[in-house]
């Protein structure tokens, strides 16, 4: 059995794919938080301050053990088409603020408009952004190239591979998931029954492809044919974000509901998390063993610690 505990961080305020290199000669990181002394020296911000916040429609996160820091993506102003304002905040495992604007200080190279789900894998972030795949440097934020994906409407959720195949959900207007090799070749994956506007995507222990549904309580697992391996439900529908840990552990956050589902292996859902507005695409801090949900027009995180006893 495991206990959990929710703390909420509110805050103020196709053939042949082209694979698009990023004009990125005089892109440069944003720095953590600090300002300029009256000597016009910077200063990193002390020790003894705390800041929370710095999300502007954050749909989606994903963990960096090495850094041991969360990336939140944030879209920025989703009304105005074209607006190239998403960035990516760096956040301390506690959700205070590490980097503001990390990917997105400044505009030079850069290219982000409205980004939704994240993964990482090899060093490398991935995201889906306005009919593409974009892949960042882990280690610098830098922008290695962006793959458009053909064909798509609303690429929402992502995982990837080890070997580097990325799988991206289609929520709407038609239900897909599309498949992106490391070279930039994309087919369509699955379409269709059991998807029903499919979201959050995750790859499991085994290698199969996890996929939860906005439409409905469906957990579908897809092994890498395109093959439906697995049908499970979740306790509420409405699914947004899904996690998958090394011991086969499901986690679903339903973004319409407010829940977060556990599914053990071989086993029925429970909700362990309840009354999150927008509970999106969610990730997995795997140091400190918590569920991190980016909660949508709210402008904040929720944080469920998964304790063992």
């Amino acid at each position: 059995m495991r206990s959990v505990g929710l703390r909420l961080i509110h805050v103020a305020s196709i053939a042949m794919s082209i694979v698009v290199p990023a004009a990125a000669q005089d892109f440069s990181a944003g720095e953590p938080i600090g300002a300029r002394s009256e000597a016009g020296e910077w200063r990193p911000m002390s020790d003894n301050v705390k800041v929370y916040g710095s999300f502007h429609f954050t749909e989606s996160c994903t963990f960096d053990p090495g850094k041991n820091l969360i990336l939140a993506m944030n879209a920025g102003n989703r009304t105005a088409p074209n607006d190239n304002d998403g960035y990516v905040s760096l956040i301390h495992p506690d959700g205070s603020v590490h980097t503001p604007k990390w990917i997105g200080a400044t505009r030079d190279g850069l290219e982000l408009h409205d980004p939704l789900g994240s993964a990482i894998s090899n060093g490398v972030l991935y995201t889906v952004d306005s009919g593409h795949v974009r892949l960042f440097d882990l280690e610098t934020g830098r922008p290695l190239r962006a793959v458009p994906v053909p064909g798509s409407t609303l690429l929402n959720g992502i995982a990837v591979a080890d070997d580097g195949t990325i799988y991206a959900s289609n929520t709407r207007p038609v239900s897909q998931m599309w498949k992106v090799t490391a070279n930039g070749e994309t087919s369509l994956f699955a379409e269709g029954t059991p998807l029903n506007a499919p979201n959050g995507v995750a790859i499991d222990q085994d290698g199969n492809i996890v996929v939860v549904n906005v439409g409905d309580s469906a957990v579908i697992t897809y092994s890498q044919d395109g093959t439906v391996a697995r049908m499970e439900q979740s306790g509420e529908g409405g699914s947004d974000g899904v996690v998958v840990t090394a011991d086969g552990t499901k986690y679903v956050s339903s973004v319409r509901y407010g829940s977060v589902s556990r599914i053990p292996p071989g086993g029925d859902a429970e909700i362990i998390a309840s009354g999150i507005p927008s509970a999106a695409s969610m990730c997995y801090d795997s140091t400190q063993n918590q569920l991190v949900i980016p909660m949508n027009p709210n402008y904040a995180l929720a944080f469920v610690t998964l304790d063992s006893q």
